[in-house]
């Protein structure tokens, strides 16, 4: 019996006629994102960075999600290179590693992504859902092809380097950070500043110089369209626990008199 994988991200990305507009999934349930998988979003972001995933708990999302079109990213906590190897064993075809600002940390995380010789990914597919048990024909040959890398430029120094970093072979795409990337910038908690976004827009031009496809999260409309316009391949517009808390809200606000104050300013 042999099975066959779903296109990446990076071959949506080629082949789109238009910016591709996804949502993160935070709440760690798998039940939350199938619900946003059938949404019509072109694709989504499960995130172990800041939300209680674990690995358990992204594999059943990503089982959850594969009758869908929607594709899905999983947004690692950090370059780990064990964590790396075990999220790509799960079956995630598609990963974003965050805090990159260097080619020569992109080039590390492409080793990791890469069986020898050209990497040091460990050898596991007969008994992993990525080969789907051996069942996906010459896997470990072609395993390139099935899997889609891309890194998140959240500092100062990303920008600078973005690039070299998109220039690396292997490297699929760029996704910039703004809240950390304000951070980096003395301005915490100011992403939609001009010098944020500015900066923002140097990393954009600095993917597409390599010839890299680069995306952002902006849940502010008017800010997603803006570097929509400035050239944006691929946008995060909302997430499921934002719209939750605003949903809630906004049930409150109706119904309750003493409901809290507007929160919506993430």
């Amino acid at each position: 019996m042999s099975i066959r994988l779903s296109p990446t991200f990076r071959e949506r990305l080629a082949t789109a006629d238009r910016p591709l507009a996804g949502m993160w999934v935070c709440s760690g349930s798998a039940l939350v994102a199938e619900i946003c998988a059938g949404g019509g979003l072109d694709w989504l972001l499960i995130d172990m960075e800041h939300s209680p995933n674990s690995l358990g708990s992204v594999f059943a999302q990503l089982q959850a999600v594969a009758a869908y079109p929607a594709t899905p990213v999983v947004r690692l906590p950090s370059g780990d290179e064990r964590l790396i190897k075990q999220v790509l064993d799960l079956g995630a075809q598609n990963i974003l590693v965050p805090m990159v600002s260097s080619a020569a940390q992109a080039r590390s995380i492409v080793e990791m992504v890469r069986y020898p010789p050209a990497g040091r990914r460990g050898v596991g597919s007969a008994l992993a859902r990525s080969a789907r048990w051996n069942r996906v024909d010459d896997y470990l040959s072609q395993a390139q092809q099935h899997v889609s890398l891309m890194v998140q430029i959240e500092t100062a120094a990303g920008v600078d380097s973005a690039p070299e970093i998109a220039a690396v072979d292997g490297i699929d795409g760029l996704f910039v950070g703004p809240s950390d990337l304000a951070a980096s910038m003395g301005l915490l908690g100011q992403q939609s500043h001009p010098d944020v976004t500015a900066a923002a827009i140097r990393a954009f031009a600095g993917a597409h110089s390599a010839g890299k496809p680069v995306g952002i999260n902006a849940f502010d409309p008017t800010v997603a369209q803006n570097y929509l316009d400035a050239g944006a391949d691929f946008v995060l517009v909302g997430a499921d626990v934002a719209l939750l808390a605003r949903g809630s809200e906004a049930l409150a606000s109706r119904w309750v008199a003493s409901a809290p104050e507007d929160r919506s300013s993430y």
